[in-house]
């Protein structure tokens, strides 16, 4: 996807009140070095003092940041802003609101564009040592080695926002799919549970995955031999081996810290590592820490989110842990258990759509920006709530739900138009909030994008069979009509106050002492999954 690159004010006056400090004194010390000089009649110094310089090029920078400061805050209507908003019932000038969110993304919401990708490098070299350790090491769990092993396949997938290019704030948090290799021995048999008719609608987005005989395998052999491997793996369902996503989440982790111990020397140069474990609830995730002796232009620590994947085919995952349930466990079905649940990754096709998209929209679409506002939005309306109204919020507008919600209008228009141009970033701002509040009140559903015979499988390719047959998945489902309501009156309420919100939030300053909750990511888990 294209970039486009901004020049940032916070980092360019520093960068010249520096160097022009910088040729100061060197032009100090060259003329202090000089020789002896002729010292003037008086006595006094004919040199031009540096303190006096030092302080002029202080107050130059302080006058440049007010000046700009003020423009932001003051300057009248722009030809980049649209007409005038009709949704918001606070009348306030579309001019003032543009001016504002423009001025809100550029300090806090958009993402260097060479920070981001340097810390994209390192994390991938990192984990592409770790996975590669990983894969060599064989498997430390139940099952120490041979034909039915559980193994690192090798490689690994990034997905997420900051692939994206819709990550918003800081370039800190990833997440990183590890596929894993199965036995030659062992075959999957996926099924989707969103068509069981006794199952709460939390649950409707899980897989189970029963194990069955590879093609030409003998039945009773093909139990005898495949025990090990379903007594370390597997638990029984109906009568039936399941693949465990606990079990096999905790054969991860320590396969992780085995696999980090082999290559945690040969990174002590370049960061320190160290890997918390998520328990059987969460993946684990990897912490990066810049080095003492690192002197890279990023020194960022980031945190990776390492999460377990088996391939369905045409770059489909099913991961674990599932979603958390919202629903309590006692609607489960009787004979199906909490432990055979699986979660799915569509994370390629939606990276694939997002492409689709970019190839039809016209240069400068806004689509993307007005993703990251909308989380603006989100994150903005979180402030004041305690800890269950915020954990509830983040799940109902987690940042999958709200990308959903933009891939849903632009597919409803077949691609953007020129109304998505950046002269329309209000009107097509003010068009996401009002969709999504039609899907809280009116409609009432929201569907995956990709899930079942009404996703876009024409945009994104080939799908595996489970997921083409697979009944369409209402993100909304799993929350009852008042949490709908309330979610959309919070919404609502915080556009109407988004002008007063942005002017008080909004800033270098408070970014830096008030980094956006975690807690308004989706469900415990990874960013832009549901």
């Amino acid at each position: 996807m294209s970039v486009h690159y901004t020049l940032n004010l916070r980092v360019f006056w520093p960068l010249v009140t520096g160097l022009c400090t910088a040729l100061v004194c060197l032009y100090h010390v060259l003329w202090g070095s000089g020789g002896a000089r002729a010292e003037p009649p008086d006595g006094t110094d004919g040199g031009f003092p540096l303190l006096k310089v030092a302080v002029l090029l202080l107050l130059g920078y302080i006058l440049l940041r007010c000046r700009h400061a003020v423009r932001q805050r003051f300057l009248p209507g722009s030809p980049r802003l649209g007409s005038h908003s009709t949704f918001s019932p606070g009348n306030f000038p579309e001019p003032s609101l543009g001016i504002l969110l423009e001025s809100y993304y550029e300090h806090e919401l958009r993402l260097s564009p060479h920070v981001l990708g340097h810390s994209k490098a390192h994390v991938s070299r990192i984990v592409g040592e770790l996975v590669r350790a990983g894969r060599a090491r064989g498997s430390p769990g139940p099952i120490p080695g041979g034909a039915l092993a559980l193994a690192f396949r090798g490689d690994f997938i990034q997905v997420g926002s900051a692939y994206e290019q819709h990550k918003i704030r800081r370039p800190d948090g990833f997440d990183v799919l590890v596929p894993l290799r199965l036995p030659p021995l062992v075959a999957l048999e996926p099924r989707s549970l969103g068509a069981e008719p006794a199952l709460a609608p939390a649950f409707h987005g899980c897989f189970v995955c029963a194990l069955k005989a590879p093609p030409g395998a003998s039945g009773s052999h093909w139990l005898r031999d495949c025990k090990p491997f379903a007594d370390g793996f597997c638990v029984d369902v109906l009568g039936r081996r399941h693949l465990s996503a606990p079990l096999v989440l905790r054969w991860f982790q320590a396969h992780l810290q085995r696999s980090l111990a082999t290559v945690r020397y040969s990174l002590e140069g370049r960061c320190r590592v160290s890997l918390t474990p998520g328990g059987l609830e969460q993946p684990p995730t990897l912490h990066i820490l810049p080095c003492r002796t690192d002197y890279g232009c990023c020194r960022l620590s980031m945190a990776v989110r390492l999460i377990p994947a088996v391939h369905l085919g045409d770059g489909a995952f099913l991961v674990a842990p599932p979603p958390s349930p919202v629903g309590p466990l006692s609607q489960l079905p009787g004979g199906l258990r909490t432990d055979a649940l699986w979660g799915v990754n569509t994370a390629r096709q939606e990276q694939k759509l997002l492409g689709w998209v970019q190839e039809r929209a016209p240069p400068g679409a806004c689509y993307l920006k007005c993703l990251q506002l909308l989380k603006a939005l989100r994150d903005l309306g979180a402030r004041g709530l305690d800890p269950a109204a915020t954990a509830q919020w983040g799940r109902i507008l987690s940042s999958y739900m709200l990308k959903t919600v933009l891939l849903a209008v632009l597919l409803r228009e077949g691609a953007p138009a020129q109304g998505w141009d950046e002269a329309h970033l209000c009107e097509r701002l003010e068009e996401l909030v009002q969709f999504l509040r039609d899907c809280l009140l009116r409609r009432q559903t929201l569907f995956h994008c990709v899930l079942g015979p009404g996703g876009a499988a024409a945009e994104v390719g080939p799908l595996p069979k489970v997921l083409r047959e697979a009944a369409p998945v209402d993100l909304l489902a799993a929350f009852d009509r008042q949490a709908r309501e309330l979610a959309a009156s919070r919404l609502l309420s915080t556009w109407r106050r988004l002008p007063q919100l942005l002017r008080v939030y909004g800033g270098p300053r408070y970014l830096d002492r008030c980094p956006p909750p975690r807690s308004q990511q989706a469900q415990g888990f990874p960013e832009d999954q549901p």
